[in-house]
């Protein structure tokens, strides 16, 4: 037989017999080739998909500036975890980042974020939860205001009623709301409140 004929019919059966391993299904583990030849690195597959998440318009979060001294503290896994439930919230309640702001610097001041239940003799009356909602005042039962997401969306619902909200600054925003003995307080944390938004809105 001519030998190009055989090289040629060696090569045909080998395509065929690999076309048949492709088909009839992938390569075991045990099998596979340890060193891939096409590697994925992970770092670069994060970094974008961290690049393809759309960013927050910042000039949303403080279009007025802020106001005084701005404080900060630290915030835990717990309180990451009231940081997105507040904007979850905020979402199903069909309000923007500006409307987040405005709750997440009003949860710093009434409760560091923190969902508190009745505090004993260090208790404001029966204020409890992340805004420091009143049964007494008719924001819902102990049950409802401990309630991350209905809490949340009991504050927005007020808030949705003041008229202009979004044109005030955010004290004068939530003390319509919440009328606290300390109008003036929220204003200190309105910067961590907007940076918390930035980070977590579109996670």
């Amino acid at each position: 037989m001519n030998t190009t004929i055989l090289r040629k019919s060696v090569l045909g059966i080998a395509g065929l017999a690999f076309a048949g391993g492709v088909f009839a299904g992938p390569v075991t583990e045990a099998h596979a080739n340890p060193v891939d030849a096409n590697p994925v690195d992970a770092k670069a597959v994060a970094v974008a998909v961290q690049a393809d998440k759309p960013s927050v318009d910042k000039g949303k979060l403080i279009p007025h500036g802020v106001q005084g001294k701005q404080s900060r503290i630290d915030v835990g896994a717990e309180q990451t975890a009231n940081v997105k439930a507040i904007i979850a919230a905020t979402k199903k309640s069909g309000m923007d980042e500006r409307a987040a702001v405005v709750a997440i610097a009003t949860s710093l001041q009434e409760s560091k974020l923190e969902n508190l239940g009745h505090l004993g003799e260090r208790n404001d009356f029966d204020s409890q939860g992340l805004f420091q909602q009143r049964p007494s005042s008719g924001w819902g039962t102990v049950e409802q205001i401990t309630d991350p997401e209905y809490s949340t969306m009991a504050f927005l619902k007020g808030l949705k009623q003041v008229d202009g909200w979004k044109d005030m600054p955010l004290t004068e925003a939530a003390q319509t709301v919440q009328v606290s003995a300390y109008p003036d307080h929220y204003a200190q944390w309105e910067q961590q409140a907007a940076d918390l938004v930035a980070k977590h809105w579109n996670n």
